[in-house]
Order: structure tokens, then sequence, then C-alpha cells
């Protein structure tokens, strides 16, 4: 099988380029210049017409959204490295809620903070309700977390695996935009497992590790 890995450093490929180290798998990594417009290029928009990475190219198809990416890692090659559930196993359904959850629902208010107050955001835009409303949600919904990882150490039991690695991924950068996460001890716990992986330090650097 052929792999081919369009990025670029510290974006939403990261957490891909961190599941590929985790993983030990042979896959070329092309890291594009986003500030200069690389991924605007037509010979990269004619892989990705969304002009943004990260891109999965396996044989020649090209494969796009990073949680899909990291779903279709888990299924080809995290099975057999213990790294990610069976099909028909409950535990991979659980996988998929979670990893879904933390693009979809948790990501959305990730999104919303950001357009309302992200210093990348043309001010008029800025509304410092809605960023106060979304951080209030986004603590709820670290708290939800809380709880399911107040059972075991992990997303799916006493195991690190690919989900631990995407929901981890997403809360992280979370924190970069300004949440935080005082007052869950679980999820305290459980990113600074993430953190100390030799996979999480190469790929992120030791910012958050330090």
């Amino acid at each position: 099988m052929s792999l081919k890995l369009f990025a670029a450093p510290m974006s939403s490929a990261s957490p891909v380029v961190t599941a590929l180290a985790e993983l030990g798998i042979d896959c070329e990594i092309v890291m594009l210049d986003l500030a200069a417009g690389e991924a605007k290029q037509p010979a990269y928009l004619a892989i990705n017409p969304h002009g943004v990475v990260p891109t999965l190219v396996v044989d020649g198809t090209p494969l796009f959204e990073t949680v899909e990416i990291l779903q279709w890692l888990g299924d080809t090659h995290g099975v057999e490295r213990g790294l990610w559930p069976a099909a028909g196993t409950p535990e991979r359904l659980v996988a998929l809620s979670w990893t879904s959850w933390a693009y979809v629902s948790y990501g959305m208010l990730v999104n919303v903070l950001n357009f309302s107050q992200s210093p990348r955001v043309d001010a008029s835009l800025h509304h410092a309700p809605l960023a106060a409303d979304a951080l209030q949600r986004l603590d709820a919904a670290l708290g939800r977390l809380d709880a399911r990882l107040a059972t075991s150490p992990f997303l799916l039991g006493d195991a690190y695996s690919l989900a631990d690695l995407v929901v981890a991924s997403v809360v992280t950068y979370s924190t970069y935009c300004g949440v935080t996460t005082s007052g869950h001890a679980n999820v305290e716990r459980w990113l600074a497992a993430f953190h100390a992986r030799p996979a999480f330090r190469t790929t992120w650097g030791n910012a958050e590790a330090s």
C-alpha cells in the first residue's frame, strides 16, 4: 500500500502525523507552506479541492478530513497493532463515538470560540458574550469527558489507543485557544499521559510536556 500525506507543521494535520508515528507506518510526508499559499496551488487543489491539510493519498486516491483519516488509519493499521478496536466489538462503537464527538461537537465549540475572540479573526467579528458562552459549553463538555475518564485510565479501558490520540489532540488544541482544563482532574491526568508519549513530543514539540 502506498501512502503519501500532505501536511503542515502545527496544523490540523498534526494528529495524523502523530498517529503515523504511533503506528510506525511507512508514509511519505510532504510539508506544505500554508502561509506561502502552497495548499491553494492548482496541483494540490486537484487532490484536495478545499485547499486545506491534511490529505492522505492512498494508492493514488485522496482521503481528506482529519477525523476520517484517523479512523481509517485505525481500521486499516491500528487493529493489528492493538491501538484500535476490531470491527464488531463494543469498543469500536465507543471509539467511533468519542473521536467523532471530538471533531464535530467539541470541535464546533472551539471554532465558535476562535471566531468570537481569536486575533486571527477580524476584530469587528469578535463577540465577547459568544466567547464566554462557548467557554462555558466547552467546560461542560470537558466535564462529560472527565466523567468518562473517571471509570478507566483511557477512553477504551486500561490501554492507550488511537481514540485517546484523536480526542486528546483536539483537547490539546483547544487549550491553545484559551480553554482551560482546570477542575477536570481526570482529563488533566489523561492529557499528561498523552503528552508524555514520544509520538506527541516529536510531532507537537515539548511545549505541553515542559
